[in-house]
């Protein structure tokens, strides 16, 4: 599990540095979806503002001790007509680790998929998402949940 992760965040992150210079690349910040609250780095894999693209955050919380680390890892398609609204689709997962005081240290992960709203204007600027993340993992399965992001596009 730890191999495959770390293989497929190597991976990305080749993707991200291969088209930084090119592609449309937004910084965020959001609450709910597959991470409750993070930092994420979202970029297109080619020159267009749209189509197919990807992201990785890192969040979490801490309460009295116990707390979590989510690290969200999706790939996601944006589609739109005039390059400032959009409607995203995307799938992922989401490694957790985690510190329990009286549970010791665990580790999980849970998949996500996400249908949004996205606006994303074309020369940079502020950017803002709103979606329904419906999430899954072993033994559970939630489809009402979703989530808010506000950040900066490059």
């Amino acid at each position: 599990m730890k191999k495959t992760l770390l293989i497929a965040s190597a991976l990305f992150l080749f993707a991200f540095a291969s088209n930084a210079q090119k592609a449309a690349t937004s910084i965020y910040v959001e609450v709910g979806g597959p991470s409750l609250a993070a930092f994420n780095f979202d970029t297109r894999f080619g020159k267009t503002q749209g189509g197919i693209g990807g992201r990785i955050g890192f969040g979490g919380f801490s309460i009295d001790g116990e707390g979590a680390i989510f690290i969200p890892i999706g790939l996601n398609y944006l589609i739109g007509k005039d390059e400032k609204n959009w409607f995203e689709l995307g799938a992922g997962v989401t490694p957790i680790l985690g510190t329990g005081a009286s549970d010791g240290n665990f580790s999980s992960t849970f998949g996500h998929i996400l249908f949004g709203y996205r606006l994303q204007p074309k020369d940079g600027g502020f950017t803002f998402r709103a979606f329904v993340s419906p999430v899954f993992g072993e033994g559970f399965f939630v489809p009402y949940y979703g989530g808010v992001s506000f950040g900066y596009k490059f």
